[in-house]
């Protein structure tokens, strides 16, 4: 090869070598500024802000924690939380406005019933395509019919409900009464009561609703009060739980009470005092937060401690915690750049999928992921026992 060849080879080799080298680094920088967008509708006010803020951190403690590790697929989680108030007119607009935009790949951990029922019954979440991971509900008409946009880390409330009326039976209580919430969450665990009863031969001693977003209990501790119920189990949250709970006892009601999963028991400490509250049995939809007996936990406890030290472990914070590690292995299995479709087609291959000692079930076929379902009960120094 003559001498000018040889130059003009070299340096076109040299050329191409360095036009590979900058399109690698310029694809690394733009993955490295890469975000996926998550969406979460949240109460961060009215009445279940302590829950709505307990959920948020606790997706937050493990979204971080990927973040500080790289990132998935070197790209960054970014959750956009926004506050509605556990309105379902505002879940609505809010969901919609989330959806708008073509960056979000999914949503995760909104609160309520009646709120996501709404999102379903006006099209939201089929029109969006995005699924909707680890909402804080066990909301039957959620979960049957099925519906492919919800993937839920929880057990349904015809779960919870089945298993305090067996624990309650078995102690031989059998007249049982329910103070719930008048709405679809109030409803669906009412509903679930009443089918665990028919299953036994026994009809309900009392049933008493209150107004949602009010702590306006004052007709159902009358109304459960003059039942003379031996047990009463509430589907009720935080605040208008802890009014049930205090007047019911300034009443003189005796009756075993019970609360289904979505309360936090420092709440209904403070509320309703603790001789009020002490005994109360809560289902719970996920594995004990507090002792660090399974892998999850110690993870999870080992995290709150790095990223939100002096805050306690607490069973919201660890159930979202937990619907996050379900959302990051599905963004990883969907790939670079994942679509929304991509991530729905992820979470339904994750059959039997280890969470770290908690496990979940997904498939094409099944959206409800777990039936774990336990009961604890307020201590008389105020903290919970299993």
């Amino acid at each position: 090869m003559a001498g000018g060849n040889w130059k003009g080879w070299r340096a076109r080799c040299a050329a191409a070598a360095f036009g590979l080298l900058a399109a690698a680094a310029a694809s690394a920088q733009q993955q490295q500024g890469a975000e996926l967008v998550i969406g979460q509708v949240a109460p961060l006010s009215g009445v279940l802000a302590s829950t709505g803020e307990q959920m948020v951190l606790g997706g937050r403690l493990y979204f971080d924690w990927i973040n500080e590790q790289g990132g998935v697929h070197g790209a960054r989680i970014r959750v956009k939380v926004v506050d509605d108030g556990y309105k379902v007119d505002e879940t609505v607009r809010l969901t919609r406005e989330l959806l708008a935009k073509p960056e979000t790949v999914a949503l995760f951990g909104f609160a309520g019933t009646a709120n996501i029922a709404k999102l379903l019954a006006d099209g939201v979440l089929e029109r969006g395509g995005a699924a909707l991971v680890a909402p804080y509900t066990g909301g039957e008409p959620l979960r049957n019919p099925f519906n492919p946009w919800i993937f839920h880390v929880r057990a349904g409330y015809g779960d919870e409900t089945e298993h305090m009326v067996q624990q309650v039976t078995t102690l031989g209580l059998k007249r049982i009464g329910v103070m719930y919430q008048d709405d679809a969450f109030g409803k669906a665990g009412l509903a679930g009561v009443n089918a665990a009863l028919d299953k036994r031969g026994l009809k309900l001693a009392a049933a008493a609703g209150y107004e949602r977003n009010t702590d306006k209990v004052e007709e159902a501790v009358r109304a459960i009060k003059a039942s003379d119920a031996q047990a009463v189990i509430m589907i009720a949250v935080n605040k208008p739980a802890a009014a049930f709970i205090k007047r019911y006892r300034e009443a003189g009601g005796g009756a075993q009470l019970f609360n289904i999963s979505v309360v936090d028991p420092a709440e209904l400490v403070k509320g309703a005092g603790l001789s009020n509250a002490r005994g109360l049995g809560i289902s719970q939809v996920v594995p004990y937060p507090y002792r660090p007996d399974l892998p999850a936990v110690r993870e999870y406890q080992q995290l709150l401690k790095k990223y939100a030290p002096g805050q306690e472990p607490n069973y919201t914070s660890f159930e979202e915690f937990l619907g996050a590690k379900v959302l990051v292995e599905a963004l990883r299995r969907a790939g670079p750049a994942p679509s929304r479709a991509r991530v729905v087609k992820a979470l339904e291959s994750m059959g039997n999928h280890d969470l770290g000692g908690v496990f979940v079930n997904f498939s094409p076929a099944n959206r409800i992921g777990s039936r774990y379902v336990e009961v604890t009960v307020i201590g008389s120094s105020g903290k919970l026992l299993k």
